[in-house]
Order: structure tokens, then sequence, then C-alpha cells
């Protein structure tokens, strides 16, 4: 009796303990009975139908730190008498590892520390057996073990921390961005994961909102150029807020964005610069700057000249790096026509806000004066360009163009002119180095050259580094100065049975010369074969001729070979003509045409021609080919005379070479005729050893040009001259002198007209130089002897 009342007391106890853990989860209480099968209390009991023992869900803490196990609940069937015959066993969701049960009790433990942010639930399966047999007692149930949440996790930026701009100037309560934080616990339980936003640093420029966290201005004229950056400090708390709640903190990055809020300002009203009158177009002279606080497109200017004596020769344009005007030079400047100039600059934003018009205007001026600097300039021509025609028979020394050219300094230096000669290889022309008149140096053949492009330079003497330059086009004209040729060799077959009137040949000629009329050739036989029997000419009027025959029946054998001579003039005033002659051959023929042979039937010697006659013949030629022979052998060794006598023209024989000649047995350094009357000297006598370093210049000019005032142009004859002769002498390296060697240490080292003679002279000293000297001092011993007897 004491045995079953005890084991009520048990399960009563254990039905107490589960109606309140329903009570308090909000679940329906199990049907419970006592032992005898009587009500515990007065009210209907529902009667438990298919199982026969007690479970239910189990609920418990999270985050236990106690050191024994936490019991989590007990399992009892009806079927257990309490004698140890049943055994309980769990299986399922961390059975053994995070739960035990005590197979003779029931009790459910829990060995591991439960996090529910980690699981929320665990759900297992119960069973009875018979602890003998292993035979489930009753079907094995499920059942489920709730973790019970606990407020252990803060709220959390995931996303923090923030970066955000908000344009300056931004009336109060203008919306930044929105922050949200995240807590872990569970948000059905308590208010364990109620979150509430506070700022705690940023005030007063900023405030959020508790609830959604949105950021949002709280001061007005928030000015990016007094402070861009704020850092703004968000905490987020959970528990509504209230004492004992954990909290997180994020940052947020505040950043002002530039409006344009500021006009642009020049910090100079004057700006003096300098630029050098020889400046290029387009090269800078200066840079002006209007300072803008903002930045960005809202600092962007332009700059423009709006004033001032200086608008048509300066330009002002922005660099868009800088944003700095950029003054250029617009025009050439000259010194000497203005040496300063004014300007007044504007400086203004491209991008404006109607809102901040107030604050404007969004513009500035300043002024810039230039002061033009002198620089020593080259000479200036009168004309950028020069072009001259000229006449090809036109005379050495024509003047064919007078340039000019100044100085545009204030000093006016004086000018020498010269021809560049790369400009003029052939040295056609000369400019004469005052005046600046272009002449003619050499004759112009346009047939040879018909344009002449040439580069004049005027050199200050003061400054020879000062050298201007202009290019002259010089056009040759043409003059009829050819006679018109044919326009190749004709060599005209003819055949013999050829018939009269027939033609033979067309001829054409070609005149060099370039008529403004055109040209117009015209064809005659020459007055020697006006008259000719067997042919004739007839001139075509289009600049050919028709050759023709005049009668029949030639003979190859009879006349292989016809000479024509063909009298070609042109129409040129004065009228040229040449003659030319045309080969026809005459030539064997078949029916049809074609031409067999050409060549004319050799003939034999005749019978009557003895042997011995013609011996005689060839000894007659070979004798007058050995007497050629000799003769031209005689000629060969003839020493050639001097043409004038020696005696008067002993003090020219003085020459000057930069090296040493071969004493008196050099023959071949130059001909003392030919320095004595240049006029005379042979053409094709010149000195082997070594070329003239300056050739002869007066073999070519006429009498005339000796006799004519104008300097210039003899000097440009000789100049011709001596650039086309190589054969003269060097008559510029001929020195002539009274005396030689007077003066000097040595004395005279030429023997010409000297006072003393052989028969002054005493060679006694001969014999004091020994026995090598014995026999030339016995001869000149011996020689004053017979002198003196």
């Amino acid at each position: 009796m004491r045995n079953r009342e005890r084991g009520l007391r048990f399960c009563v106890y254990w039905v107490l303990l589960l109606e309140l853990t329903n009570a308090a989860c909000g679940f329906s209480s199990p049907l419970i009975t006592d032992l005898d099968g009587n009500s515990e209390n007065k009210q209907l009991l529902h009667r438990r139908l298919k199982r026969s023992w007690v479970w239910n869900q189990f609920f418990v803490l999270e985050e236990y730190t106690g050191t024994d196990p936490l019991y989590v609940g007990k399992l009892h069937s009806d079927m257990d008498k309490g004698d140890g015959s049943i055994k309980y066993i769990l299986s399922g969701d961390g059975a053994g590892t995070m739960f035990t049960i005590d197979g003779t009790t029931g009790d459910i433990h829990a060995i591991q520390r439960l996090d529910r942010e980690e699981r929320s639930q665990y759900t297992l399966r119960a069973q009875a057996l018979d602890r003998r047999t292993s035979r489930p007692m009753e079907p094995e149930s499920e059942f489920i073990i709730k973790i019970q949440d606990i407020n252990d996790n803060e709220p959390k930026f995931l996303d923090g921390p923030y970066t955000a701009s908000v344009p300056e100037m931004s009336p109060v309560g203008t919306s930044i961005i929105q922050v949200s934080a995240t807590d872990a616990d569970d948000p059905t339980y308590g208010s364990s994961a109620r979150v509430v936003y506070s700022i705690l640093q940023g005030q007063p420029y900023f405030s959020v909102d508790t609830k959604t966290g949105i950021i949002r201005t709280a001061l007005t004229n928030m000015d990016r150029e007094a402070r861009e950056y704020y850092e703004v400090i968000i905490q987020a708390k959970d528990m509504g807020g209230q004492l004992g709640g954990l909290a997180g903190t994020t940052t947020v990055n505040v950043t002002l964005s530039d409006v344009n809020d500021n006009p642009p300002r020049f910090p100079q009203k004057h700006y003096q610069m300098n630029v050098l009158e020889s400046s290029p177009v387009n090269s800078t002279v200066g840079r002006v700057l209007a300072m803008d606080l903002d930045e960005g497109v809202n600092a962007e200017m332009k700059y423009t000249i709006i004033d001032g004596d200086g608008m048509d020769m300066f330009d002002v344009s922005t660099d868009p790096t800088y944003q700095v005007g950029v003054i250029t030079v617009k025009k050439p400047l000259n010194f000497e026509n203005k040496k300063s100039y004014t300007l007044k600059i504007e400086g203004a934003n491209l991008h404006l806000e109607v809102r901040f018009l107030s604050l404007g205007p969004f513009r500035d001026t300043t002024s810039v004066h230039i002061n033009v600097e002198d620089v020593d300039e080259p000479p200036v021509f009168e004309s950028n360009v020069y072009f001259v025609e000229i006449s090809e028979d036109a005379d050495l020394g024509t003047t064919i163009q007078i340039v000019s050219a100044k100085d545009p300094d204030a000093t006016n230096n004086s000018i020498r002119y010269s021809i560049d000669r790369n400009s003029d290889p052939g040295r056609y022309f000369y400019v004469d180095i005052t005046t600046g008149a272009l002449m003619t140096a050499r004759p112009l053949d346009r047939e040879e050259v018909l344009w002449h492009n040439i580069t004049i330079l005027a050199m200050e003497m003061n400054n020879p580094s000062q050298i201007g330059s202009v290019p002259v086009t010089i056009k040759v004209l043409d003059v009829n100065d050819n006679a018109p040729i044919f326009t190749k060799f004709y060599e005209t077959f003819m055949c013999e049975n050829v018939k009269a009137g027939q033609l033979i040949q067309t001829v054409s000629a070609i005149d060099e010369d370039d008529p403004q009329e055109g040209q117009h050739i015209y064809y005659s036989l020459a007055p020697e074969a006006a008259n000719n029997p067997n042919f004739t000419l007839r001139d075509n009027q289009d600049n050919t001729a028709w050759i023709l025959t005049r009668r029949s029946g030639f003979s190859q054998a009879e006349q292989s070979t016809f000479h024509i001579p063909i009298l070609i003039a042109d129409n040129g005033q004065p009228m040229l003509s040449s003659t030319s002659t045309l080969t026809i051959q005459v030539c064997s023929c078949d029916d049809d045409g074609d031409i067999m042979s050409c060549n004319a039937e050799s003939y034999t010697l005749p019978i009557s021609l003895s042997r011995g006659a013609l011996i005689a013949i060839l000894a007659c030629i070979f004798v007058l080919l050995v007497l050629v022979l000799l003769i031209l052998s005689m000629r060969r060794h003839r020493k050639k005379p001097y043409t004038i006598d020696e005696d008067d023209n002993v003090h020219e024989n003085i020459v000057r070479y930069d090296d040493e000649g071969g004493g008196e047995e050099d023959t071949e350094a130059f001909d003392i005729a030919a320095m004595w009357n240049p006029r005379e000297a042979h053409v094709g006598k010149s000195r082997q050893d070594m070329q003239p370093e300056i050739e002869s210049l007066s073999r070519y000019v006429p009498q005339t040009c000796m006799m004519n005032n104008n300097v210039h142009s003899y000097m440009l004859a000789k100049l011709y001259e001596a650039d086309t002769d190589v054969c003269s002498p060097p008559f510029d390296s001929l020195q002539t002198y009274m005396f030689e060697g007077e003066g000097s240490v040595a004395q005279s080292l030429s023997s010409l007209q000297s006072l003393s003679t052989d028969s002054d002279q005493s060679y006694d000293y001969l014999t004091d130089w020994g026995p090598r000297f014995k026999k030339l001092a016995e001869m000149y011993g011996a020689k004053d002897n017979n002198g003196s007897l």
C-alpha cells in the first residue's frame, strides 16, 4: 500500500509539472489519470485513447552556464511499473550528443551549451522497450525541444561603415542615407530584437530617425568651403532602448558636395606683362587666373577680352585643366609701330545655379598692360617674292631686277646683299652687294634651264647674324636661236621597180625654240639639189614633208645610194635654217614589193690588170705609209723654241706656288709666253703635276669688254671665264719684283742679272776640303792660271 502511494505521488508530481509547463506555453493539458482510474479532481477529464505514456513539448533556456547537466524534462509510460522492466531510448536531432535520457527513469538532460541563434529547436523520437526482450512496448513517438531566447546578441550594422554625400547649403531635413542594424535574437519573444537608433557623434549638423535609421541634415547653410567632411557615429540599441539593452555602433562618413555658390574673383586688378616683338603668332604672352572657391564644373571659367587697344593684336583662351586664361599673340608685333597695349579681360563661370544668383555676379574683370620689347630683327625686303622675266640672249651684266631691303629696327643698319649659292649652283646670277641690283653672270639658255629659283640674302653690316631672305623666280624668255633639225636619222630604202611620183619617206623636224605664235617648219630641197632629176620634196604644211620619186627605172647596179640635202627652216625672227641629208638606198625587191637585198653587187678586177701592176700599187702604198710614220716620229722629237726673247722677259719668270718647284728643269710649271701675252697662249698647254688654283679670266673676254666703263660687267665676265676655263695659267699667282732677296740674310738666291762673274770668284778654298775636291780644285785653279797668263 505504501509503494502504491509513493508511485501515485510521483505520477502526480510529473503530471503537475507538465500542466504547469503547458499552461506557461499556452498548450492544452493532456489526459492525466491516477493508478485506480479515478479522477484527481472534480472536473471531467478526457480519456487517453492511443498512448499509454506521458510526454509533451519541452522548453529549455539557451546559454546555460552551469556545471551540471541541464534538466529538460521527464518521459514516463503507463506501462512502467517502476520495477525497471522498461527501458527508455532517444533518437533524432542531438540524441546522445546534445541530449541524454536516463533509460530507467526517463529523465532528459542537456549536456551541451545551447544557442538559439544557431538552432532554435530539436526534434527527437522516444520509445519504451522491454528491458529483457528489447521489444517495443509502445510505438515510437516524436517530441520537440524548443530553445528559449535570452538577450545575448547586440544589434550589428552589417553594411557599415557607410559613405554618403549631400550638397552643401541643403535645407534642414534633407535625407542623406538610411542605416540598418540587425539583432540575432528572437523578434517574437520579448523585446530582445527591438532596435532603436540614436546619434552619438555628428550633432548638431545631422539627425537620425530612431525607428527607420534615416540620417538627415539638421543645420542650414552648411558650407563645403568651410568644412567638407563629417564623421557621424550612429548607435543601435535593443530592448527598445531600455536600460540593460545591448548596443552596436557604426560610422557614417558624410561629404558635402560642391554647388556653385562662390563667384570668381581676380586676385589682382592689374597685370604687367612683357613680350618680344619677334614672338610668333599663337605664342604665349602670359596667364591670368580668376580664383573660384568652388570645384569641378562649378569652377569652370571662360575668359574673354572685352575692351582695350590690343583686342586685334592679342587673344585669350581658357586652359581646361587649370582654368587659367592664356594670353597669346594674335598678329605679328612691331616695336617700332607700337610699344605697349592694354587689355581688359573678363572671367565668368559657365554653369550657374538659379537659387544662388543672389550671391553674384558670377564674373569679374582685370586689366593687363603688355609691353612690347625691341629685338634686333633681320632685314625685311619690300616684297615677299619677286618674279622676273629675262630674254635668254641678254648680255652678261644685264640688270634684271633691283631688290631692296631695310632694317626694321630703329638703328636702321646698312644692308649688304648676296645670293644663296645653294639656290644658284650654276652661278648664273650676281647681285650688287650695296645696291641690290640682280644681274646676269653667265649666258642664259632657255632650252637648258627655263626657270631659275634663287634666294637673295640681306645681311646687316653691324650684326651679320641677322639675315633676311626673299625668293626670286626668274623665267628665261625664248629667242629664236636654234635651227630646226630632223627628229631622227632617216635611212630610206627604195625598190628598183619604184614608180614615178611614189612616196618613199615622210620626214619631220623639231625646233627646241618655243615661239609664241607656235612652231611652223618649212621644208625644201637644198639649192644644190633643187633640180634633182631623181627625187622631189613636198611640204605638207604640218611640220612634215614627203620625199617622192621623179622617175622610175632605178638600178642598184648603176647607183645603190642617193644623198638628198634638205633645207629645214623655222618661222622665227630671224628665220633659222639647217640642212640635213637624207640617205636613200636602192634595194632589189620581189613582185610584192618586199625588200630582198640592199647591198650592191661586188665588182671583179678587169682581166687586163696584170699581177705586176697590182704589186707596184701595193709597194707604193707601203712606201707612203713609211714616210708618214717617219714624219710623225721626227715631229714628236722636235723641241719647240720659245716664241719671245727670254732676256726681255726674265723679270716675269717668277711664279709663286704653294709647293716647291723642280728648279730649272721644271718645264711644266708655266709657259712664259702665255704669261707675256695670254691671248696667244696655247689652250692645250697645262701643267701636269698640279692644277692651278685660279683659272684664266681673260681668254674669253672680248676686247670691247676691256674698254667698257662698267666695272661690274667686266668683273662678271672675268668671273665667268674663271669658272669655265680649266687650262689657262694662274695669273693671280704671278708676282713681279724689282729686286730679289735684298735685305735678306741669305741675300739674293737668283743668279740673274748678277754683277759678279766667274773670274771674280776665288776657288782656293777647294784645296783645303780634302782629296774629294782635289779634281775640282785643279780644274778651277788651272782655269784661273790660264786666265792670268
